[in-house]
C-alpha cells in the first residue's frame, strides 16, 4: 500500500482502481428493476422466471440450475439494502402461535418478579374427604335416613371430654366397626412408645379430624359430627347422631355448641389421669343444658402396660375415677340423683379405643351367658359384678362380705371381667405363635399367619378386637340411659325456646312432629372443602326440612315486632353430615341433624329458621349459646399489602362463622382487633385467616387482653351533668355491687324480661334488698346481661315521675354507652351500679328529646364513676398442671415470675404424677406453657382457661406513680402502666380528667377537694 495514494484524513487520493468484469456482469445482470425493494415480490418472481427457463434449457443440468438460482437468492438477500422501518428481527405472534390467537402485549413491570409469568394452578383443598364419594358401609345409606324418620329409634351424642383423653379415637372405634375403613385396620396403635416403626396413613386414625390443621397437630380443633347405623347386643338397630368435640381448654366453646344439639353426653375419662379441669367444665356445661350424662373410662390398657397394676388395684383406680365424676356432678345445683353413674346401673363402658374395645357390664355378662349357656339374665349377672360383691369358686356362689368366703373369695369384677383381660394382655405379649395359635382358637380368635409376625401392640389389637367384638355394650349404654328425641323434646324446648309455650310452634316443638311448622336451631357453620362456601349445621325442632324450600332465618337479636334480624332464604340442598362425606337427603324431620346449604349468607354465629307460613305473631328465636368462657386474649392484624385490606375483611366474616366464641372489632384508632380464648385459639384462627379464607400476608401485634373499669367505694358526693341545651340536669352516684350479683346476671339466673315483682324477690331472697330497690332496676349492661346496673332512686316528691318515665329509654342509652366504653381506657365497666338521685327535667318534651339526654347520661355516668375510686380489672386464668414430683419445684419458679400463686398441689391417687393448680394473671400467661416445658424438660403438660376478674393493684389515676421506661412495672405500678399504654395503643390522651365530663365550677371545685384530700 503507498502512502501517497492517501491523503491526511484517510481518504484514498490516488487513480481509479479497476473492476473484474466478471463482477460487473453478475451486479448488472442480476440488477433489481427500478422502483422494486431488493426483497420485495416482483424480483423474486422474476428470478423465479428466469432459474425456470435455465432449468428447461437446461435438460441435464437442471440441478445445476436449482443451486444457482438458491445461490442468487442468498447473495441477494445478503446484499439488499433494508429500510431500518421495514427490518425484522422477531417471528410475529401469529406466526409463532397460528391464526385465532390472541396474544396481549404489556409494557415492562406491569407484572412483580415475585409472582410468576404463568402461576401454578392453585388445588384449593383444606380438608380430608372421601376420595371415592360415600364409602362402603354395613348398612346402606336409605336405612340410616329411612332409620332417623322414626325419633324413638335415634340417639343424638356428644363425646366430650379432657385433651387426650380418647374422644376421637372412640368415635373412630364406632367407625371401624360400622365402615370399610382398611387404614384403620392395618394402622398400629397410636399410643406406641417406638420410632422404628412406620408411620401409619393419615387416614388410619381420627375420621372425624378433617381439618388440615387437626392433621398437622394431632389434636382436635373443630367439633364434627358422624351419623352411622349401629346394634346392641341384641341385634336391634339404631340411628346414633354422633358429634365429637374438642378436648383442649381453649376450644369450649366447640363443646357447648355440641351439647345444644345432643340429647345426651357421653363423657370420656382417662383412667389413670382421672377427672380434670376441663371435664369438671364438661359436666357442668351438661348439667346446665339439663342432659343425660353416660361415662366411658377409657385407657384402661394403661393400668396394664404403663402403671402395672394388679387387678385388683386396678378396680380401686378404676372405682376413683367413676367417683371423682360423680362428685363433679352433685356438686352442680341443677344436678339431679338420676344423674348419678355407675357400671351397676348401666352408664358406664370401660375401653381402651386404642386397642379397639369397647364393653360394659351387661356386654361382658352376655358373653358368659352365651358361652356357658347360663340360666340367667345378662342384666341380672350384670348386677352382680360390681362393687362390693364377692364371688367363691369352689362353692359357685355370690356374696355380700367377702369374710363369708374367705381368702379364696375374690371380687366378681375382678374374677370375671379384669384377670381374664390381664390373662390375655400376658399370653399375647409373652408367647409366640406356636403356644398362642391353639390358645387363641379356644376362645374363638382366628387370626392369620401373617398377624403373628406382626409386632406386639398391633397382635394385641387384632386379638383384643376379635375377643371382644363390635362395641354394643356402648350402643346399649345410649340406647338405655340417653333420651330419644322424642322424649327429650318436651325438655329441650321448655329450656332453650323464648317463645310462648301455649303457641302452635311450641306445642309442635314438644312432640317433635314431623308434620308441623319447620323449626330449626343452628348451631354451627362449616366450610367447604375448598373455603368458597358455608353449610349451616341444625337440629330440627319440628317439621321437615327438603331443598329448594322457602324459610326465615331469625338472628340471635331478633324481637317479635322487629324484623331487622330476619332474612328470607332458599335451603340449597340438605345433608347428612359425616365429616368425611355427605349423604344428600330429599327430606329430614324432626329429631335428626341436618346440614343446609344456601342459608348462611344472613348466620353469624347462631341462628333460629322457620317456615314462611309461619305467623309473625308467634315467631320467636331459640335462646343463643351461652359460655362460661370469656374472649379476653386479644391482637391486632393488618395486612402486608394495605389494598388487600378488603380480602382481610371479607376473611375477618368468615372467621366470625366458624368460630363461635371469636370476637372481631374495629377500635377508634382504626386497627382491627381479634380476640379469642387462649394463644392456640388465636393461633389457629390466623392460619385459617392467611390460608383459608383472605389468602394474603398479614402482620400480626404482640398479644395483649382485655380489661374491666370497676369502682371499689361509693361516690364521694352527688354528681350532677346537664345537658348540651343546659334545661335537664340528671343526679346520680356510683357505687360497687355486692360479690355474686355481676356472675348472676352474667349467666342469666336473673333477667329483666321477668316480672318487676320477680326481679325483686330474686334481689331480696337472695341478697336481703329491699324489695322496692329490686323493682326499681332499670337496665343491666352492656348488653342484656351486662355485669353493670342502672336503678331508679328518685323520690316522687322531688322528681317528675312522668317526665322521668318518658326519657327512661334514653337514659338507658347513655347508660349502656358509658357501660360499653369506660372512662379510664374505653374498656367495658364491671360489677358498678349506677343510681339515678334525682331528674330536673324540661317542660315541653322537645327539649328533653334523645339528643340531650343521652349525652348528658353518659357524662353523669362518667363523672359518677371517677368519682367513686376507678379501678381497672384484668382476667386471671385456672392453671392444672401435671407433672412429675421432681418438677414441682420448677414449676413453682416459673408461676412465680408470672405473678401466679399455687393454689392446690397434691398428688394424683393412683399414678406417678402431681396435679398442681394455679391462678396466673392472663396478660403474663403468653409464652407460659413454652415456659413451664423448658424449665421442666417437657415433664410438665398444662391446660388454662378464663376463671374471673380480679382488680389490678393500684391507683390508676394516681399521677404521682413513677413509671420508668423498658423497666417492667411491679406492685402499685400496674393498675397506671396498663392504664397508660392501653390509652397509647388506642390513640387517646395520656390524661384523664374529670374536667371534661362536669360544666358546673363550683361542683368541679368540690370535686377536687375532694380529690387533693
Amino acid at each position: 500500500m503507498d502512502a501517497s495514494d492517501y491523503d491526511e484524513f484517510g481518504n484514498y487520493i490516488g487513480p481509479e482502481l479497476a473492476s473484474s468484469s466478471d463482477e460487473e456482469g453478475v451486479e448488472s445482470e442480476y440488477e433489481a428493476a427500478p422502483g422494486d425493494t431488493a426483497d420485495g415480490p416482483e424480483g423474486l418472481d422474476r428470478m423465479d422466471e428466469e432459474s425456470d427457463q435455465e432449468d428447461h434449457s437446461g435438460g441435464e443440468s437442471g440441478g445445476y440450475g436449482e443451486l444457482t438460482a438458491m445461490a442468487r437468492r442468498m447473495d441477494i438477500a445478503q446484499t439488499q439494502v433494508v429500510l431500518h422501518e421495514d427490518k425484522k428481527y422477531y417471528p410475529d405472534a401469529e406466526e409463532v402461535f397460528g391464526p385465532g390467537v390472541e396474544a396481549l402485549v404489556q409494557e415492562e413491570d406491569t407484572q412483580p418478579l415475585t409472582e410468576p409469568i404463568i402461576a401454578p394452578i392453585k388445588v384449593h383443598k383444606f380438608q380430608v374427604d372421601e376420595e371415592d364419594g360415600l364409602p362402603d358401609t354395613s348398612y346402606t345409606k336409605e336405612f340410616l335416613v329411612d332409620l332417623l324418620g322414626y325419633p324413638e329409634m335415634a340417639r343424638n351424642l356428644a363425646v366430650a371430654g379432657h385433651l387426650h383423653h380418647g374422644k376421637t379415637a372412640l368415635v373412630d372405634l364406632l367407625v371401624a366397626a360400622t365402615h370399610v375403613w382398611p387404614e384403620w385396620d392395618k394402622a398400629a396403635p397410636m399410643a406406641t412408645p417406638t420410632t422404628k416403626m412406620p408411620k401409619p396413613s393419615e387416614k388410619a386414625f381420627g375420621y372425624t379430624d378433617v381439618h388440615q390443621l387437626e392433621r398437622q397437630r394431632g389434636v382436635s380443633l373443630k367439633a364434627m359430627p358422624i351419623s352411622l347405623v349401629a346394634q346392641d347386643t341384641k341385634g336391634k338397630s339404631y340411628a346414633l347422631n354422633i358429634i365429637d368435640t374438642p378436648g383442649h381448654a381453649n376450644f369450649f366453646d366447640e363443646v357447648v355448641a355440641s351439647l345444644r344439639l345432643a340429647d345426651g353426653l357421653v363423657l370420656v375419662v382417662d383412667a389413670v389421669e382421672g377427672v380434670m379441669a376441663n371435664t369438671e367444665r364438661i359436666i357442668q356445661a351438661a348439667v346446665r343444658e339439663q342432659l343425660s350424662i353416660t361415662l366411658v373410662v377409657n385407657k384402661v390398657d394403661r393400668l396394664i402396660l404403663e402403671l402395672k397394676l394388679p387387678p385388683a388395684d386396678a378396680y380401686y383406680k378404676l372405682k376413683l375415677t367413676i367417683e371423682e365424676a360423680n362428685a363433679v356432678i352433685a356438686a352442680c345445683p341443677l344436678a339431679t340423683p338420676s344423674m348419678c353413674l355407675s357400671p351397676e346401673l348401666g352408664n358406664v363402658c370401660f375401653a381402651s379405643t386404642s386397642f379397639g374395645w369397647c364393653f360394659s357390664l351387661q356386654s361382658f355378662a352376655k358373653r358368659y351367658v352365651d358361652e356357658w349357656d347360663m340360666p340367667i339374665a345378662p342384666k341380672e349377672l350384670a348386677k352382680r359384678l360390681w362393687g362390693d360383691v364377692y364371688y367363691h369358686p369352689e362353692r359357685r356362689t355370690f356374696m355380700r362380705k367377702r369374710a363369708e368366703g374367705g381368702k379364696d373369695a375374690k371380687r366378681s369384677f375382678v374374677h370375671f371381667i379384669l384377670e381374664p383381660v390381664y390373662k390375655l394382655f400376658a399370653l399375647v405379649t409373652s408367647e409366640d405363635e406356636p403356644r398362642l395359635r391353639p390358645a387363641l382358637e379356644t376362645l374363638g380368635i382366628h387370626l392369620r399367619k401373617s398377624d403373628y409376625v406382626m409386632d406386639v401392640r398391633s397382635l394385641l389389637r387384632r386379638v383384643l378386637c376379635q375377643f371382644f367384638g363390635p362395641p354394643t355394650g356402648f350402643v346399649d349404654m345410649c340406647s338405655t340411659h340417653v333420651k330419644s328425641p322424642l322424649d327429650n323434646a318436651a325438655i329441650k324446648t321448655e329450656h332453650l325456646y323464648t317463645g310462648s309455650m301455649d303457641s302452635v310452634v311450641a306445642q309442635a316443638m314438644r312432640s317433635c312432629s314431623a308434620d308441623g311448622p319447620l323449626v330449626i336451631s343452628v348451631v354451627k357453620q362449616y366450610p367447604s372443602s375448598d373455603a368458597s362456601q358455608f353449610f349451616a349445621l341444625g337440629r330440627i325442632f319440628s317439621g321437615t326440612v327438603s331443598a329448594n324450600q322457602a324459610v326465615r332465618v331469625l338472628g340471635e337479636s331478633y324481637m317479635p315486632g322487629d324484623d331487622e334480624d330476619m332474612a328470607l332464604a332458599t335451603v340449597d340442598g340438605s345433608w347428612l353430615y359425616c365429616s368425611r362425606y355427605k349423604i344428600p337427603v330429599s327430606g329430614l324431620s324432626a329429631g335428626s341433624w341436618v346440614l343446609l346449604g344456601g342459608v348462611d349468607s344472613s348466620i353469624s354465629k347462631t341462628a333460629t329458621i322457620f317456615d314462611t307460613t309461619v305467623s309473625d305473631d308467634v315467631l320467636a328465636i331459640i335462646r343463643p349459646l351461652q359460655f362460661s368462657a370469656e374472649s379476653v386474649m386479644k391482637i391486632a392484624v393488618e395486612p402486608v399489602v394495605p389494598t388487600e385490606l378488603p380480602k382481610m375483611l371479607s376473611g375477618l366474616r368468615k372467621i366470625g362463622k366458624t368460630y363461635p366464641l371469636v370476637q372481631t372489632r374495629v377500635e377508634e384508632s382504626g386497627e382491627h382487633v381479634i380476640l379469642g380464648t387462649g394463644e392456640l385459639y388465636l393461633d389457629c384462627i390466623m392460619h385459617d385467616l392467611r390460608s383459608m379464607y383472605a389468602e394474603i400476608e398479614i402482620k400480626v401485634a404482640d398479644p395483649v387482653v382485655s380489661f374491666r373499669e370497676t369502682v371499689v367505694e361509693t361516690s364521694a358526693l352527688k354528681v350532677f351533668g346537664d345537658s348540651p341545651n343546659g334545661k335537664n340536669r340528671l343526679t346520680m352516684i356510683s357505687e360497687p355491687m355486692e360479690k355474686g350479683i355481676a356472675e348472676d346476671i352474667e349467666s342469666g339466673k336473673v333477667l329483666l324480661s321477668w316480672p318487676a315483682r320477680q326481679v325483686g324477690q330474686f334481689f331480696e331472697s337472695n341478697y336481703n334488698w329491699d324489695i322496692l330497690a329490686g323493682r326499681s332496676i332499670w337496665a343491666f349492661g352492656p348488653g342484656d346481661c351486662g355485669p353493670n346496673m342502672l336503678s331508679d332512686d328518685t323520690l316522687p316528691g322531688e322528681t317528675n315521675k312522668t317526665r322521668l318515665r318518658a326519657v327512661r329509654d334514653a337514659v338507658k342509652q347513655g347508660f349502656q354507652w358509658a357501660a360499653r366504653e369506660g372512662p379510664l381506657c374505653d374498656e367495658p365497666m364491671r360489677n358498678t351500679r349506677f343510681r339515678v338521685l334525682s331528674a330536673e327535667l324540661a317542660e315541653s318534651a322537645i327539649h328533653r328529646g334523645g339528643g340531650q339526654i343521652i349525652p348528658a347520661a353518659r357524662r353523669v355516668c362518667y363523672s359518677s364513676f371517677l368519682t367513686a375510686e376507678p379501678r381497672l380489672m384484668e382476667p386471671v386464668n385456672f392453671v392444672e398442671i401435671q407433672a412429675p414430683a421432681a418438677c414441682v419445684s420448677a414449676v413453682y419458679t416459673v408461676l412465680g415470675r408470672r405473678r401466679g400463686h399455687v393454689t392446690h398441689d397434691a398428688p394424683k391417687p393412683g399414678s406417678p404424677m402431681y396435679m398442681i393448680k394455679a391462678l396466673i394473671p392472663t396478660i403474663d400467661s403468653s409464652g407460659f406453657e413454652t415456659d413451664l416445658r423448658t424449665y421442666t424438660q417437657g415433664q410438665a403438660f398444662c391446660q388454662q382457661y378464663f376463671d374471673h376478674w380480679q382488680v389490678v393493684p393500684g391507683d390508676p389515676l394516681d399521677k404521682g406513680t413513677v413509671l420508668r421506661p423498658l423497666e417492667p412495672s411491679s406492685g402499685q405500678q400496674l393498675a397506671r402502666d396498663f392504664m397508660l399504654k392501653t390509652r397509647r395503643r388506642k390513640g387517646l390522651s395520656d390524661d384523664v380528667s374529670i374536667d371534661k365530663f362536669i360544666d358546673d365550677p363550683e361542683l368541679l371545685d368540690i370535686v377536687k377537694s375532694f380529690e387533693a384530700s
